[in-house]
């Protein structure tokens, strides 16, 4: 369903809500009687989504089809928005991808493109919707990274360096937003079932091959709770929780030699 007949006092977007982790929030967010605004790259995948969300909840959905690896995306989701007088409670900037390899073999365009959407996209699409939140004294936005955020990732570089940013640019928003009425929570899930390790060609990863990781479903449940508790910081499952901590007391090149030795291929 693409509609502006939106009748909830509460409004969340969601990027990359087609499925995985995005899907799941979206879920989440219907059940509790938003409306949604859905932005994806695929319009058959976002009307199914939509018109799902409609008849198990009775929730109103706009999808805008967007690829957040072109520079302009967020200014044509934000005016497209504005223009229909919708304005958004609740941000939530789950779209992302990765790419595997050694970084000297691994394409240029793709990883360019893995930074727009990683950082630039989602901080394009912070800045536009937190003047709005910021004036009205209140808000919400939930920014997920990952567990790669607290080491350097071998064979995952760029990837990796771009989720360091997205917790270190949250967490800095979260100080300067306090008193607002607006939080900023950044979500760091680690390995999770979706199509993220199909499409990032880490299949066969030791981090992953075999092992039993968590699902969409329970990593989107935990982001949520974290959000609304005003959580700076969340990271789901106490075996990541473990792995941060680790990582603060190992020497800096140990970490990063673990790591590469998770990542190579089985």
């Amino acid at each position: 369903m693409n509609t502006n007949n939106f009748n909830s006092s509460k409004t969340a977007l969601i990027t990359g809500a087609s499925s995985g982790i995005g899907y799941e929030l979206a879920k989440i967010f219907a059940n509790r009687g938003y409306d949604l605004v859905l932005i994806a790259r695929n319009e058959q995948k976002l009307s199914r989504v939509a018109d799902e969300f409609q008849e198990k909840f009775g929730t109103l959905a706009r999808i805008i089809v967007e690829d957040l690896s072109i520079p302009n995306a967020p200014t044509k989701i934000f005016q497209k928005l504005q223009q229909d007088a919708i304005a958004i409670d609740v941000l939530v900037n789950n779209a992302g991808f990765a790419a595997y390899g050694f970084f000297w073999e691994t394409d240029l365009d793709a990883e360019l493109q893995m930074m727009q959407v990683n950082m630039v996209a989602l901080t394009h699409l912070t800045k536009l919707f937190l003047k709005e939140m910021v004036a009205r004294g209140q808000g919400k936005i939930l920014n997920i990274a990952s567990t790669a955020v607290f080491q350097p990732g071998p064979l995952m570089a760029v990837y990796y360096a771009t989720k360091a940013y997205v917790l270190s640019f949250s967490e800095a928003l979260a100080n300067e937003l306090q008193g607002t009425g607006v939080t900023v929570t950044a979500l760091c899930p680690g390995p999770t079932e979706s199509g993220f390790q199909a499409r990032a060609n880490i299949e066969r990863s030791k981090l992953v091959s075999g092992k039993r990781i968590m699902d969409a479903k329970t990593v989107a449940e935990i982001g949520y709770r974290g959000l609304m508790n005003n959580q700076t910081v969340v990271v789901p499952g106490l075996k990541n929780k473990l792995l941060t901590l680790s990582v603060r007391f190992t020497p800096r090149n140990l970490v990063t030699k673990i790591v590469r030795s998770m990542q190579e291929r089985i």
